[in-house]
């Protein structure tokens, strides 16, 4: 049989009859081809549609620095926004997370520095309080929050067993107090100069010692026992746990039986492979602070629109649904409520107060002089303190009654209080010729509280000395002279190992025509001043006519800090939080 034929109408050299309406057709479906494509590129462009990495190549491009224990769900976060082409103004938004311990952040940008990122998610708002409070750092920007988690204290289980729980509950003062009293129960916590979770849990503590009889004390050995067994980070403080439950391990002095821990640390603990008994978690009833994971824009001002935008944009992704989910499987808390999942994985149990709404957050101040009292607690501290005694400190401070002298006596006895036996503190006075030609004394030779002399100990002769401070009649203000001889006294007695400052307190400036300059004064401290033993200069401005420029002027030449004050009762707190500076400070160097 031959080949088919065509019929003749389609056959060589005849005609389709079809082809106009063929040639019709494929005319139009290429327009609506273009009309399509140039649809999609819009709805591309707009953020409406996305194909597969079409915008990566064109990314706005983030560097997230995140709080170690919540990094690893915020890097999951930022990969699945690139496998979904998340976009901003229609381009991609490319999140590189990062993990970084959030105190090392914020001494970066304390010291003006760039943490090299634009956005900095810390584990706590108190970090950003830190930063923002300091007028030389790099500024940060708070957006929202990411995620939440409260603080309590996780146990093993036989201790937690012989505390009763889940049954009993414990306020802060009572727990603390249940490890003091039992060498078999030692509680262990990361640095509260370090971690937001000590931190917040000591400003707790130290907030209900101050309502009790002798509270200060109490706080100060509290502080001094906990200070023994301090882990530099809360990753480290998990690795104090006893490694198993061997007689052992459990009677090691070296491994805690509890931990100030987030409920997030206890829930990943408790989750891992590899833990050898899961941790039951105390919530005291008293209230469980919560760490806030603030979402913040770095240098602000510094950042492109772009970059801004994208920023906003991936803390909005964080805020869906699925990946709040995300954050909940994690072991973080994302709205009010407290996740049953989450907390019987943490090792809560009713009627533990887990749900409770948490206390107000402590103030900067509250925070502040917790701080203040770690730091003179846990290193021990060497201080001279120098009271201006002019005349003008006779002058009543408004709405008390009583004079600036009064006052000040009074919140330098509280100060005293919260120092331990193994503190070195002494006193001085200054007006105009109070000895000869000085215009300052020594009453106090600066020694350990603890020593005896006669039949009292050096904290009986400052009390006594403390009191018996009184205004020299006609006297004028001698700071000059003073402050000089006393920094020279507290530099050459410097005392290795312990947290050496020098507290200035006036009320005016200086009224001496006879001393140095301001400038000579600056000039002679700064030579005398020595990063190797550092010895802040505190100066503390009290009342309307001290000159805190001045004050700052003459504190800077040392590393320290100048302070005003309007009223003499706020001496106690303002010192501690100069010593938080000093310190902070100190690290910097």
């Amino acid at each position: 049989m031959g080949r088919h034929s065509l019929p003749d109408q389609y056959g060589a050299g005849g005609s389709d009859p079809r082809v106009r309406a063929r040639r019709r057709t494929v005319a139009v479906a290429a327009v609506l081809v273009l009309i399509v494509a140039g649809g999609a590129a819009a709805a591309v462009r707009s953020g409406l549609l996305s194909f597969g990495s079409s915008c990566q190549d064109d990314a706005v491009r983030l560097k997230l620095a995140a709080s170690p224990d919540l990094a690893p769900a915020l890097r999951a976060a930022a990969a699945r926004a690139r496998s979904a082409d998340i976009t901003s103004d229609g381009q991609c938004v490319a999140v590189a997370v990062t993990a970084r311990e959030s105190y090392e952040v914020a001494d970066t940008l304390m010291a003006g520095r760039s943490p090299d990122a634009q956005v900095w998610v810390p584990d706590s708002d108190v970090w950003v309080q830190r930063v923002t409070a300091n007028r030389a750092a790099t500024q940060v920007t708070a957006a929202g929050n990411v995620a939440s988690t409260p603080v309590g204290v996780a146990v093993v289980p036989a201790s937690a067993k012989s505390l009763g729980w889940p049954d009993r509950t414990y306020s802060w003062i009572e727990l603390a107090g249940a490890t003091l009293r039992d060498d078999t129960l030692r509680l262990g916590a990361a640095d509260p100069a370090r971690s937001a979770t000590g931190l917040l849990a000591l400003t707790q503590l130290s907030t209900a010692a101050a309502g009790l009889k002798d509270g200060d004390t109490q706080a100060a050995a509290m502080m001094k026992t906990l200070s023994q067994r301090t882990s530099d980070t809360d990753g480290q403080v998990l690795g104090t746990l006893p490694r198993d439950s061997s007689g052992t391990e459990q009677g090691n002095p070296r491994r805690n039986q509890a931990l100030v821990l987030t409920e997030q640390s206890a829930f990943t603990h408790n989750s891992s492979a590899d833990a050898a008994d899961d941790l039951d978690m105390f919530y005291p009833k008293d209230g469980s602070p919560r760490l806030d994971y603030p979402y913040t824009l770095v240098d602000q001002s510094r950042l492109t629109t772009d970059q801004s935008r994208a920023a906003i944009r991936f803390m909005t992704y964080l805020r869906r649904p699925e990946q709040r989910g995300l954050l909940e499987r994690s072991g973080f808390r994302t709205t009010g409520e407290a996740p049953k999942a989450v907390v019987a994985r943490a090792g809560g149990s009713s009627p533990q107060p887990y749900g409770e709404s948490a206390p107000q957050p402590a103030t900067e101040a509250a925070v502040e002089e917790a701080l203040g009292m770690w730091t003179i607690t846990v290193q021990s501290a060497r201080i001279t303190t120098v009271v201006d005694a002019s005349s003008s400190m006779s002058e009543t401070v408004p709405g008390t009654g009583r004079s600036r002298m009064d006052v000040t006596k009074a919140s330098l006895l509280q100060a005293l209080a919260t120092f331990t036996p193994e503190d070195e503190i002494g006193l001085w006075k200054f007006s105009t010729k109070l000895d000869g030609d000085r215009d300052y004394r020594v009453l106090v030779p600066t020694k350990r509280l603890g020593d005896r002399s006669g039949d009292g100990t050096q904290r009986d002769r400052l009390s006594a000395a403390f009191s018996g401070l009184e205004p020299v009649a006609n006297g004028a203000t001698g700071l000059y002279d003073t402050t000089l001889a006393a920094y020279r006294a507290a530099t050459s007695s410097y005392a290795e190992g312990k947290f050496n400052a020098l507290v200035v307190l006036t009320d005016g400036v200086n009224q001496d025509p006879g001393s140095i300059s301001r400038g000579d004064l600056v000039e002679k401290l700064q030579t005398l001043s020595n990063p190797e033993r550092p010895v802040p200069l505190i100066v503390i401005a009290v009342g309307p006519d001290a000159d805190r420029q001045e004050a700052e002027q003459i504190a800077r030449a040392t590393g320290g800090s100048g302070q005003q004050v309007s009223d003499p009762a706020q001496i106690h707190s303002v010192i501690l939080k100069a010593i938080v500076a000093a310190g902070a400070q100190g690290e910097q160097r």
